[in-house]
């Protein structure tokens, strides 16, 4: 998967779509599936080490993606630049849009961008990707496909200095039709510990995505978010994701399609 996520980093598309035609009802999403930065940026005046770190994308969210689509026979809409450049899991009115500061390191290439500079950042990632998702749930639903929109996410185990001790979060609004049935499905394991509206909420506006094409379309709808020394490997990653695509097989067979109307 490297050498073909780099050939198409390289020419700096913004978004690629995964497994476009996959027959599932299930819409995958990875909006920090990457923490590549084109070279005309210049890292964003960030180190190395900074720029492989969780501030610029949300390692291992994208191996978990890719094996989950290819397990549910779903697309996948994955984000191809880093999140440091413009988040697009955020409103554009939100102040971590282009972070000037992420976590405790500052972003010198975000500093007092003008209005030029911030809808040249829109313009390069933010509008494309969300402009992606809509085409792909507008094309199955002229198939006469649902599209339940389920993102994928991972988290830093230590944040500002405080431990997380959830293997894995899910994140929900009042629409859980998603949400109630999977939490409760890995409260089953015992050994984990399972976080509910952990590390994040809907109210920390990190919901975008599904705020924006999940909800006006009544799509059912779910966020997760691994932490990501649980899936800093492959054999890691696959487990997660056939623990996943178990439980939302399950969930597909239960949930009434009468009650979830697309609108394209």
């Amino acid at each position: 998967m490297t050498d073909e996520r780099e050939h198409r980093t390289a020419s700096c598309e913004p978004v690629f779509v995964f497994n476009k035609d996959g027959e599932s009802p299930y819409l995958l999403v990875c909006e920090h599936a990457s923490n590549f930065i084109p070279e005309t940026f210049e890292g964003l005046g960030l180190g190395e080490d900074a720029l492989q770190a969780h501030i610029a994308w949300d390692p291992g969210a994208l191996e978990v993606a890719r094996q989950l689509a290819s397990s549910l026979h779903a697309p996948l809409v994955e984000s191809q630049l880093s999140r440091l450049l413009i988040d697009c899991n955020r409103p554009l009115d939100a102040h971590d849009l282009i972070p000037e500061i992420s976590e405790t390191t500052v972003v010198p290439g975000n500093h007092a961008l003008n209005s030029m500079e911030r809808l040249a950042r829109i313009d390069l990632s933010h509008r494309p990707f969300h402009t992606a998702v809509e085409h792909v749930i507008a094309e199955r639903a002229r198939r006469g496909q649902a599209s339940w929109i389920v993102t994928i996410h991972s988290f830093t185990p230590i944040y500002r200095d405080v431990p997380r001790p959830w293997q894995i979060g899910i994140i929900h609004d009042e629409d859980d039709r998603i949400g109630k049935p999977l939490i409760a499905a890995l409260r089953k394991d015992t050994a984990l510990n399972v976080g509910v509206n952990e590390p994040y909420s809907p109210a920390d506006r990190v919901y975008y995505t599904l705020e924006r094409h999940a909800r006006p379309r009544n799509a059912p709808c779910v966020m997760i978010e691994l932490r990501n020394n649980e899936i800093a490997d492959g054999p890691a990653q696959i487990a997660w994701a056939e623990k996943l695509a178990t439980i939302f097989r399950d969930i597909a067979k239960a949930i009434d399609p009468r009650n979830t109307e697309q609108k394209a």
